[in-house]
């Protein structure tokens, strides 16, 4: 069997926060799916059933902590508990898969160690379900 197409190296990525791209202070951006799965087994052998919960998308973010105007900490600083209209496009150029999403900005951290860089790490809600498509 020929090995499967479409594989790439995460890099040469896109993410905007209404409008304003970002991936240069990022290291990672992922939506993770949360979707319980409820188990009931009963007595008899081949006895069980399951049902799958609705899903409950995050977007999970890390990377410089960049608080000056310009810098995606300062904006979501700005805009905490507001709604954010964010895009993921994991390979930019035509024809490779997006994701459209509303987000809820929360509170990034401020500072950090000595000697080291300022990074950040968020989990930030996402409102419904994104839409998947291509760019």
């Amino acid at each position: 069997m020929p090995a499967a197409t479409g594989a790439y190296v995460y890099r040469d990525a896109s993410v905007t926060a209404d409008g304003t791209e970002f991936a240069n202070q990022l290291r990672k951006a992922r939506l993770v799916p949360d979707q319980p799965v409820q188990t009931y087994r009963t007595l008899v052998p081949d006895g069980a059933v399951q049902d799958a919960d609705s899903v409950v998308w995050t977007f999970e973010i890390e990377g410089l902590q960049i608080n000056i105007a310009g810098g995606l900490a300062y904006y979501l600083r700005q805009q905490a508990g507001l709604q954010v209209a964010f895009t993921l496009t994991p390979k930019t150029g035509t024809g490779n898969p997006k994701a459209t999403f509303t987000g809820v900005a929360i509170t990034p951290e401020f500072g950090g160690e000595q000697g080291a860089f300022l990074t950040q790490t968020l989990t930030i809600p996402v409102i419904g379900v994104p839409t998947f498509g291509v760019a």
